[in-house]
């Protein structure tokens, strides 16, 4: 397969298939009677197969209709996912081989092998016995795959470490590694081997990877399908398949699926109450939402890296104006308050360090009113003292909640690696255990320490904080601390994305109330301000606006525009006006059909005579949806290009 070189190959055309399928090495597939193909994306799991089936299709792993993306073993069964260019190609997401589930000697009859017409093995290191195991099998039903390598991104991340780095030299080190380990183990005659990142599209093979596959597609066309696809149509078909059909109508029961509308809750709600009842409950939860305060104390000994926290909760970087004034002597001299830059209700409290001279430890929580917190932060970059244990003993009288937080373990990382038998893991059970002991020691019975670095905030223990924070707080709380949490993982995107999905159900029906508002020059009603005002807020949300896009580039020391250049599939905050959104709904279907108001008025008839209020809550669901999904791969692109080594 392929050619004798490092570099992949793209496949040859109809003349060697041809010659191929004479001399006996390729079944002849002419008159098989599929009239799709199937490509199957194989491997271990945690190798990136699902990761890499959502890029082949153009999709982010948030969206609705992307593959399930797990650390643990997530694909239990193969799903198949059309791929969007090509509506005659199914590219199915396989269950990793060698788990419990699927074991080796089981696998291929277990996912049925056979039916598939070309393959993809995915490995995120070095291919294994298993990946051998299924190219040989592959190689006796003479069936054409390729290989990915996978995460190459967080391969010359870590290669990066190394003061003798070149990303050429590495990349062709990785290729030749996977060359000698197929050849000699497998022996696959000079494979075809992808080296390619998931997350950055345009590095690495991935667009080599989808030019040769569109090849592939167009040969398996002529050698599988029945009946056969004319060459001279395949491009009109290819161009056809990206755009959507017109006048075609649209289906009655594939409309909840396009407007991902949960219809049976709306109609549930409304049979319960009248649309007046539910919509004042929608109005008084929005503005419980947007009135809910969270006061958050940062406290500890001085030194301890406080101030440097309550920057990094609101997104920014210990010098620019308006942060939390930090150095290496004691800077904090009374309670200062620091509110979210985008969302003001939210308020960090840099509180003075505990047992200096001005702030002894019988006097300090008098002098900081610790009751007006909601929760505290005691921070220690070190050791954890008496002092500690005293402040988490007060709060414990208070019944409120306290997290012991031992910060700067970027610093304790990089003098551990200092060792030469340094173990990441051991360094940090090590550190670990040694806080817990001394608070132990101390007095304090059982307890946990979360380890954090300011510099990242996805490092170390700090999601399980923010878990712990969302478990002991209330709801509305909870949710206002999910709204302003800089977007640092993937983990933090799904969740603010699931709150702002409740948070369109409510806008769309307070929309359905008082949305017989019609739009200018359109056959559509609806209340342009609530499209606006969400808008505003996904963009606040995910970090979008201006502010926060500068925020993030003075973070990781990146051009803004550099970091602009990854919102792709949305506007600019800038953008978003009244006039903006008009002309959006013009190329809407949402105004070429009337079907929209005719099948929500059937699933929902307590609406069937507010047609202006129905068509406003389809309008306002659907362009908020459709908004949110482009606003959230915008903001995981623009997260992974912060994150770029």
């Amino acid at each position: 397969m392929g050619g004798n070189n490092s570099t992949p190959v793209v496949s040859s055309g109809l003349e060697e298939e041809k010659t191929a399928r004479e001399e006996g090495s390729l079944p002849d597939l002419t008159v098989s009677g599929k009239t799709t193909l199937d490509f199957a994306i194989t491997g271990m799991t945690g190798a990136g197969k699902s990761s890499l089936v959502n890029a082949l299709r153009g999709l982010s792993d948030f969206e609705e209709e992307a593959a399930k993306t797990d650390v643990i073993e997530g694909t239990k069964e193969p799903e198949g996912y059309q791929l969007p260019a090509f509506p005659d190609v199914t590219i199915w997401d396989l269950p990793g081989i060698g788990t419990p589930d699927f074991k080796a000697e089981e696998y291929l009859e277990r996912v049925n092998y056979s039916q598939y017409d070309f393959f993809i093995i995915v490995a995120s290191n070095r291919f294994t016995v298993y990946d051998i195991h299924l190219s040989r099998a592959l190689q006796k039903m003479k069936k054409r795959f390729y290989y990915v390598r996978s995460k190459m991104d967080d391969s010359i991340k870590s290669e990066k470490l190394n003061p003798e780095f070149n990303e050429e030299e590495t990349l062709q080190r990785v290729r030749n590694d996977c060359l000698d380990n197929l050849v000699q183990a497998a022996g696959i005659f000079s494979p075809e081997i992808f080296l390619i990142s998931s997350w950055y599209r345009d590095k690495y093979d991935f667009p080599l990877l989808q030019r040769t596959l569109v090849n592939e597609i167009k040969a398996l066309r002529r050698r599988v399908l029945r009946p056969a696809v004319p060459p001279e149509a395949e491009d009109k078909r290819d161009d056809k398949a990206t755009k959507p059909s017109k006048g075609s109508g649209i289906s009655f029961f594939l409309l909840p699926k396009i407007l991902k509308i949960n219809l049976a809750m709306l109609r549930d709600s409304l049979m319960q109450k009248n649309l007046e009842e539910v919509t004042e409950e929608m109005h008084q939860e929005l503005e419980a939402l947007q009135n809910a305060r969270l006061d958050i104390a940062i406290t500890g000994v001085t030194g301890a890296g406080k101030s440097s926290l309550v920057n990094a909760l609101r997104g920014m970087t210990d010098y620019e104006e308006g942060a939390a004034k930090v150095g290496i002597t004691q800077t904090t001299m009374e309670c200062q308050a620091y509110p979210h830059p985008l969302f003001p209700k939210v308020t960090v409290w840099d509180l003075p360090g505990i047992g200096t001279p001005e702030f002894r430890p019988e006097d300090y929580l008098k002098k900081v009113n610790f009751s007006q917190y909601d929760f505290f932060m005691i921070v220690a970059s070190e050791r954890f003292t008496e002092n500690d244990v005293f402040l988490a003993h007060e709060i414990k009288k208070m019944k409120k909640k306290f997290y012991f937080v031992r910060s700067k373990m970027d610093s304790s990382i990089a003098a551990e690696m200092r060792n030469p038998n340094f173990k990441m893991d051991k360094s940090i059970q090590k550190i670990q255990k040694y806080c817990c002991d001394n608070l132990t020691e101390v007095g304090e019975s059982n307890p946990r320490v979360f380890l954090i670095t300011t510099r990242d905030l996805n490092m170390y223990d700090f999601p399980h904080l923010q878990e712990a924070l969302e478990n002991d707080l209330e709801d509305l709380k909870r949710e206002a601390l999910i709204l302003a949490l800089p977007v640092f993982s993937r983990k933090i995107l799904e969740k603010k994305k699931a709150a702002m999905e409740g948070y369109i159900w409510k806008l769309a029906l307070v929309s359905c109330a008082i949305g017989a508002i019609p739009v200018p020059g359109l056959s559509v009603f609806c209340d342009i301000g609530i499209l606006v005002t969400g808008l505003i807020l996904f963009y606040k949300v995910f970090g979008l606006d201006e502010d926060s896009l500068r925020r993030v580039a003075n973070l990781v020391g990146k051009d803004y525009k550099m970091l602009k250049s990854a919102i792709r599939k949305s506007p600019m905050s800038g953008m978003i006006t009244k006039e903006y959104l008009i002309s959006i709904l013009a190329r809407s279907w949402l105004c070429t059909t009337v079907a929209v108001i005719e099948i929500i008025s059937y699933f929902v008839p307590v609406l069937g005579s507010l047609v202006g209020g129905i068509s406003s809550f389809a309008t306002t669901f659907y362009m908020l949806r459709s908004f949110l999904n482009d606003i959230v791969e915008d903001a995981e692109n623009v997260r992974a290009k912060a994150a770029e080594p």
